[in-house]
């Protein structure tokens, strides 16, 4: 699995595919962000549905740091999200 990093607010995090897509597969997938590690790790998730139609892997691929910056900012807490089972661990 394909892994970046990007830099917000002075924090560096890794973000990544988290490997669930929508049922209809190259429609849309999330995405992880992730800072730290162990329990003092952050995560956040967020979906992205790319314009044409294409594996995830090629389209996580072609995001620029630009636009993973933008869905960062949309992205939401683990505790929030059903993809992280609400923050369990």
């Amino acid at each position: 699995m394909a892994r970046r990093r990007i830099v917000v607010d002075g924090e560096t995090w890794e973000v990544y595919p988290s490997g669930r897509v929508t049922v209809y597969d190259k429609d849309e997938f999330g995405l992880v962000f992730q800072h730290g590690a162990g329990p003092e790790r952050k995560r956040r998730f967020t979906r992205y549905a790319p314009v044409r139609s294409r594996s995830p892997d090629a389209a996580f691929a072609e995001l620029s740091d630009h636009q993973l910056l933008d869905l960062f900012r949309a992205s939401q807490p683990a505790w929030t999200s059903p993809e992280s089972a609400y923050g369990a661990r």
